[in-house]
């Protein structure tokens, strides 16, 4: 994955935004990990994976990505804002985690990197949320991809007054 890339979009796309919304002097950090948190909960419900008790299954491939990318504009733009977009995870684990165990290890990571912003805690933080792109079948490809896809239609959003 091109990480230098997709912080060099999501930049942009902050820079935008900011600007639009008049947010340069103004420290967004907690509301982009309560988002962060938030999305992460609506990719956990388009999965399906904790809902034992429905026969439904999960949402179509495409869905599940586009929400697992919301999440991943948020890792960055955090990063971004806190000065880590060079703290990146080196190299990422498969890991043996069932979706519903992932889900949960990501909500501990990010409450952990609400209560102690450190470079170490964001690479981990990334690390988990990688992994959990893995687990859900998305490849680095992928991600990149839904992630240059979903940007655009960002921007596009906030030109049109989202």
């Amino acid at each position: 994955m091109n990480y230098k890339k997709l912080f060099q979009m999501q930049r942009a796309l902050d820079q935008h935004i900011e600007s639009n919304h008049a947010l340069q002097s103004e420290n967004v950090t907690d509301k982009k990990i309560l988002a962060l948190l938030v999305e992460l909960g609506e990719l956990a419900n388009e999965t399906r994976c904790f809902k034992f008790w429905s026969v439904k299954g999960p949402a179509p491939r495409e869905k599940i990505l586009e929400e697992y990318v919301d999440g991943i504009h948020f890792i960055l733009s955090l990063g971004l804002e806190l000065g880590f977009e060079n703290s990146v995870p080196a190299t990422i684990e498969a890991s043996t985690e069932e979706a519903t165990v992932q889900f949960i290890k990501m909500y501990e990571t990010i409450i952990d990197f609400k209560n102690s912003q450190t470079a170490e805690l964001y690479v981990e933080m990334f690390k988990e949320y990688l992994q959990l792109g893995q687990i859900l079948g998305f490849s680095a490809n992928d991600i990149e991809r839904a992630y240059v896809e979903k940007n655009e239609i960002n921007f596009q959003r906030q030109n049109q007054g989202y």
